[in-house]
């Protein structure tokens, strides 16, 4: 015996949905298989379902784009920012810059290692640290280090913490048109169900063939179990 199956995805509640209401439209108020009612709830669910649907792909893609360009900046500042720290230890050790100055970036005046620059907190405190280090210093009559120069360093900082507060808002709006979405996926697959479940109490007395025909025509979506397409097949 064929098996109904619901929708489990969002395009394929759409599917339903239409299917139904649209066979509503066509039979008619006098012929339709399921509640007046029920068909009214079904056009307002779809509509939403649809913009919703509509709604969580386009910020998705939006998510998706701005990611490529996220990753992007987010490995140039962590470039620059390493590198400048090189140079600066460098700079120590050919007694250019005073070991003591380390300090103002927050540095370890000890050790000539590059920090931890692996996530996103701490590349933004790093930057942070590295900018207002070299800006004090130079202040207090230091030369600037150069290649690369903390202005040039600086705008690969800018333009990484700007991609990730877009980035972050991006996620944001997101997560809630997602979250909008699963709200009316509970209300969607109720009404489907009731609905399916009326069309093929309404054909019940047909023949199993003519039965699914019918019901098919309202979205219902049958399968044949393996042993039972073979059947059919023959």
């Amino acid at each position: 015996m064929p098996y109904r199956r619901l929708p489990n995805t969002d395009r394929a509640r759409i599917r339903a949905l239409n299917a139904a209401t649209k066979q509503g439209d066509l039979v008619g108020f006098l012929d339709l298989a399921y509640s007046y009612k029920l068909k009214n709830d079904a056009l307002l669910i779809l509509s939403q379902i649809e913009q919703a649907y509509h709604e969580y792909n386009i910020n998705l893609e939006r998510q998706t784009t701005s990611s490529k360009s996220y990753l992007v900046h987010l490995k140039t500042a962590r470039l620059y920012i390493s590198h400048f720290i090189q140079v600066l230890n460098l700079s120590v050790l050919r007694n250019e810059i005073k070991k003591e100055h380390k300090k103002l970036y927050r540095l370890d005046v000890n050790r000539q290692s590059i920090p931890d620059l692996s996530t996103e907190k701490s590349l933004i405190d790093w930057g942070k640290n590295i900018i207002e280090g070299e800006n004090e210093r130079v202040r207090r009559g230091g030369a600037p280090i150069y290649n690369p120069s903390i202005a040039k360093v600086k705008v690969f900082y800018d333009n990484f913490v700007e991609a990730k507060i877009s980035q972050k808002i991006l996620q944001q709006n997101t997560s809630r048109s997602l979250t909008k979405l699963a709200r009316l996926r509970e209300n969607a697959d109720a009404i489907i169900l009731d609905i399916w479940n009326q069309v093929e109490d309404h054909f019940k007395n047909r023949s199993d063939e003519d039965k699914r025909e019918q019901c098919s025509k309202y979205g219902i979506v049958y399968y044949f179990r393996k042993n039972e397409k073979k059947e059919k097949d023959d």
